[in-house]
């Protein structure tokens, strides 16, 4: 990590969000030159402006990746970009189409055609479970910017800037996911909601998925996504521990919480997906992540397909539904270390 990251000078868009930040956080470790947090809300990086201290090689710059003009600027000089800037919320994606075109599909177009300009090093671009068989518009609009890093061989030219994606599932103790919702409920209601008992979803802390992130960069040959390995969860069981974990906070006891079931939103999944079903064969696989690699030959041009302890992937099923659950022993032991501190 030292010797990928020290001495670069490195933009990450999105960069004052809960993987934004924590991406910044530990790349600071490994002495870059420079660090540029590029964010459009003032208020984000007031805070994380008081959170990190006044250090010399970190800069705050206010702007959005829909301004490709303001983006341009942010992005000269740099050796490396982690594009984190997103639309994230289903419900809020389905109700603003077009608004999660301009910032995952047409942001992501930015950010490619200006790292292509600057001739950077490299891009990785975070990506979600949800653009696997995406059924919600937040999904499509993933799997739309994922195809867009992915077919950036297609504008090569004489530049030396490599692309790659990193998809994960829900990241607990993020801003905006659902943890942070239960806590404020059982806080201010004394009961909590969630959409169907019987959902599962993939789940990872902020410091997991950061730290794979960083070594996906690492590791990265180009037009790859890097999938990581996740447990999964149980709804209902993920409402009961964090019941168990934030009543003291509130005025009743656990067993006086009520959990109420609302139904489904539109675009929600009952169970999510790491890989689609066309993109198994095309998968390696590590101790601690799935490896897409481009599946064309474009032009006469190979894509190695070779990585350190990989192997061609041998299972069939991806699914949340059927996948390694963590127990109730084992997902309160990860609120304890990992998601607490960040909520």
């Amino acid at each position: 990590m030292e010797r990928e990251f020290k001495g670069k000078t490195i933009l990450v868009t999105g960069g004052t969000g809960s993987i934004g930040s924590e991406i910044v956080k530990q790349i600071i470790l490994y002495q870059p030159k420079t660090v540029r947090i590029f964010a459009r809300g003032e208020m984000g990086h007031y805070r994380l402006q008081r959170n990190l201290g006044n250090l010399p090689n970190v800069r705050f710059i206010v702007g959005d990746i829909r301004d490709k003009e303001r983006l341009r600027l942010a992005m000269e000089g740099v050796d490396i970009v982690f594009h984190a800037a997103a639309l994230k919320h289903v419900d809020i994606c389905e109700d603003n189409p077009f608004e999660a075109v301009r910032t995952n599909i047409l942001g992501t177009q930015n950010v490619i055609e200006l790292a292509r300009e600057n001739n950077l090093e490299k891009v990785i671009a975070i990506s979600t479970d949800k653009a696997a068989n995406p059924e919600s518009v937040l999904g499509v609009s993933k799997l739309m910017a994922e195809k867009l890093i992915l077919n950036t061989y297609y504008y090569h030219g004489d530049k030396r800037t490599k692309f790659a994606c990193v998809r994960f599932g829900n990241v607990l103790g993020s801003n905006g996911s659902v943890v942070p919702l239960f806590k404020t409920q059982i806080q201010e209601q004394g009961s909590i909601t969630i959409t169907d008992p019987a959902m599962t979803r993939f789940i990872m802390t902020i410091p997991q998925a950061v730290a794979l992130v960083l070594k996906a960069s690492s590791m990265m040959r180009g037009h790859e996504i890097f999938v990581l390995k996740m447990p999964a969860v149980n709804i209902e069981m993920l409402a009961r521990c964090a019941i168990d974990v934030f009543s003291p906070q509130s005025r009743k006891s656990a067993h006086e919480i009520a959990i109420n079931v609302i139904g489904s939103r539109v675009g929600d999944k009952k169970h999510e997906a790491l890989l689609a079903d066309h993109e198994v064969r095309h998968a390696w696989e590590t101790q601690d992540m799935y490896i897409l690699t481009p599946h064309e030959t474009v032009w006469g041009q190979e894509f190695p397909t070779t990585y350190p302890d990989a192997k061609k992937v041998s299972q069939q099923s991806f699914s949340s539904e059927h996948a390694p659950q963590l127990t109730p022993a084992e997902l309160r032991k990860l609120f304890d270390k990992d998601i607490v501190q960040y909520i």
